[in-house]
């Protein structure tokens, strides 16, 4: 691996708005789940659902805010910068590598250790049912972090397939998609049958969003009909497909629905990286320009300090709360809820109360992080 040839990226200054996306988008997944998360109580513990299974069209909210398919692009992006860096500085892939999982893989192990450690001295202590359940749910969130950990770990098979077939690649990466979809869904191999095959799309749908990062410099200098050109296509790609019937028109998962577009990944998240991309390009420029002012740059740059920290704790903030909320107030939180006009008016309320209450969380994570905060605020040196 330390032979590992670097892709060409012209030499340019930081791009701010990949900043700015990058924290963006972790920010969003902290505010939909404060915002929109219904507890719903079995005889194992508390399970997750949301509005989405109440409300009639809120699911086209999520072709904009179920981000993780612009992160994971960004994310592409990023490494291959950094790369082409590191390699003219003479680091070797295996340090670079390394480097980049030790920052995310040291943080998220602190909070999962943490969790399961309180969470099994909590259930044996009092004896309580549903622990199990309220652990798994407070660190549900870092999934993602697994996966681009996996794409770290394959960052040298990328940049080979980049070097050797560029745009090919992503052919080959969307096509294996759709294939694995109709072998899952025509041949019965989903949760339904012996073994879902979907999970394959694990690797190959967030793979694609990773290499199709590495054209992002490309996009950035194309024409701008281009870029609604990429909108274009991932918008009609989307209606088709969830206007068949064939996929849920949610791009997270719902109660109730067939199946998820997102765990594991389906075809349709493939259209909505092409949407999302568009989208991005498209408010470049007037974003670039705010960017470059000094409060914009301030804002920017607290929330790239402060996104990563926040998306690992906010769950936590958010147990805090309930646990705060049910021993103050003697709430019933088993109590079903009724998504009406008061429980939309509350959800400012949603968002702060877990955010007064991850805000000690996040200092005390940041205290025992501090002599690496820079890097765990950020996966990568310089975008």
């Amino acid at each position: 691996m330390t032979g590992t040839t670097p892709a060409t990226v012209p030499a340019k200054k930081r791009d701010v708005y990949v900043d700015f996306l990058r924290a963006l988008s972790l920010i969003i997944v902290v505010l939909w789940h404060w915002a929109f998360t219904i507890l719903e109580w079995d005889a194992d513990g508390p399970h997750a659902t949301s509005p989405l299974g109440f409300t009639k069209g809120l699911w086209l909210a999520t072709w904009l805010f179920q981000v993780m398919p612009l992160f994971f692009f960004i994310g592409g992006f990023v490494h291959l910068r950094t790369w082409n860096r590191a390699h003219e500085n003479g680091v070797p892939m295996r340090s670079f590598i390394w480097k980049r999982v030790r920052q995310l893989l040291v943080p998220a192990t602190v909070v999962l250790i943490v969790w399961i450690g309180l969470g099994s001295l909590i259930g044996t202590y009092f004896n309580l049912t549903g622990v199990y359940q309220t652990v798994k749910l407070v660190v549900s969130p870092l999934w993602f972090l697994a996966v681009y950990l996996f794409l770290i770990l394959m960052l040298p098979i990328s940049l080979w397939l980049h070097r050797k077939a560029g745009s090919l690649a992503l052919v080959w990466l969307a096509g294996g998609a759709m294939v694995v979809d109709v072998i899952r869904f025509k041949g019965g191999y989903d949760e339904h049958g012996p073994f879902n095959i979907g999970w394959i799309n694990m690797v190959l749908v967030w793979g694609l969003a990773h290499q199709a990062g590495f054209f992002y410099q490309k996009v950035v200098d194309a024409p701008r009909h281009n870029d609604w050109a990429i909108l274009w296509t991932g918008l009609f790609g989307l209606i088709g497909l969830v206007g068949s019937g064939l996929y849920p028109g949610s791009m997270v998962g719902v109660p109730g629905e067939r199946f998820s577009n997102i765990g594991p990944p389906t075809f349709v998240i493939v259209s909505l990286l092409l949407f999302q991309i568009g989208v991005a390009e498209l408010l470049r420029p007037g974003m670039v320009k705010r960017l470059e002012r000094p409060k914009w740059k301030k804002f920017s740059e607290t929330l790239n300090d402060f996104a990563l920290p926040l998306y690992l704790v906010h769950s936590t903030g958010m147990a805090i709360f309930l646990f705060v909320v049910w021993l103050a107030f003697d709430y019933d939180l088993k109590q079903p809820a009724h998504v009406d006009l008061g429980w939309w008016l509350t959800r400012p309320l949603a968002i702060i109360g877990p955010l007064l209450c991850t805000i000690p969380v996040l200092w005390l994570f940041r205290r025992l992080q501090k002599p690496g905060r820079e890097a765990v605020a950020s996966e990568s040196a310089s975008a």
